[in-house]
């Protein structure tokens, strides 16, 4: 979200402690009016200013996709990350204003499926709130499967229970359940298509075994945010902004790039979409890439670089902006 992306000035309306590790916070438009419509699986981008810095994270939507007069989100803490995080959970109370972008699905319901096979991991829930509430009041056939560590880490498990019955299957990691992929994916009827939100690994297995199984790749659906790395203070000069900027350990080069005035594609600012895909002029020493989208090849020949997740380590990187 540059400054010059439109934004959405909201009022925080509501913090709620979910578990003791996620909060819930509802946003209200400033201004009079509904907000803009979306669909299940979209993501905001929350503008945060931290002291000197402004933190932009993106958070799944989580409410009806029928309601706009207000959107939530949930946000997990994470004390080994670079902030964000816990500036909401620490900073953030009812009354205060906000900015966030209009929202963005990377992540979107496929409705040429016959059914839907939602699989969930932790804070990786959220997407699948809103989309269950779309495909129930579409009457259209899914099964929600979550799996979390334990009850105090289930967050909405037993809201989801209730609103969707035995469409609904929790697996808790202390009983060492988890869903089982060898009978869950082979009874599955033809044309459904699977979606996973979650762990890294989990991602990786759930999807690993859906292609196993002869799973086609178009019926398989993921969403992968991956958070800017802490690291060493590097330095980042863009050519056409004939401009050279400084990159602090907490931040990530987009951040960096938008707070120097550039004005810079991005969209998931979590290394999945694409959107801030740059081409390296010219590089003396090692990009450290960390996106889901470049090919092996393409992150090899240190010739494109997603600002929004990698860092640098070397003498001189410049880039085309």
């Amino acid at each position: 979200m540059s400054d010059k992306a439109p934004r959405i000035a909201v009022t925080v309306a509501d913090v709620v402690a979910v578990t003791p590790f996620i909060k819930r916070f509802r946003f209200e438009p400033l201004d009079p009016g509904p907000l803009p419509t979306f669909s299940g699986g979209a993501h905001v981008v929350v503008e945060m200013q931290d002291g000197d810095l402004v933190r932009r994270n993106a958070y799944s939507l989580m409410s009806p996709p029928s309601e706009t007069s207000h959107y939530t989100i949930s946000v997990r803490r994470d004390e080994s990350g670079r902030g964000g995080s816990r500036f909401l959970h620490d900073h953030v109370r009812p009354g205060m204003t906000l900015h966030i972008t209009h929202p963005v699905n990377l992540f979107p319901i496929d409705h040429r499926a016959k059914k839907h096979l939602l699989i969930a991991g932790g804070i990786g829930i959220t997407p699948f709130l809103a989309m269950a509430e779309q495909l129930a009041h579409n009457h259209t056939p899914f099964d929600l499967h979550y799996a979390f560590r334990s009850r105090d880490h289930g967050a909405y498990a037993d809201d989801l229970e209730t609103r969707f019955g035995t469409r609904v299957h929790l697996y808790h990691g202390d009983r060492g359940e988890a869903p089982p992929l060898d009978r869950l994916l082979p009874q599955q009827p033809l044309g459904t298509h699977l979606y996973v939100c979650g762990p890294a690994a989990m991602i990786d297995w759930v999807l690993g075994s859906a292609r196993a199984a002869g799973w086609p790749d178009h019926n398989l659906h993921h969403e992968r945010f991956i958070a800017p790395a802490i690291g060493t203070p590097y330095e980042v000069t863009l050519a056409r902004a004939a401009v050279t900027v400084r990159v602090g350990s907490h931040q990530s080069m987009l951040e960096a790039i938008e707070a120097a005035g550039v004005d810079a594609p991005s969209m998931c600012r979590g290394g999945a979409c694409g959107q801030c895909e740059t081409a390296v002029l010219s590089c003396d020493g090692t990009l450290l890439h960390a996106d889901h989208f470049l090919t092996d090849a393409e992150k090899a020949s240190n010739t494109r670089v997603m600002p929004c997740v990698s860092r640098f380590e070397g003498q001189r990187l410049v880039l085309d902006l």
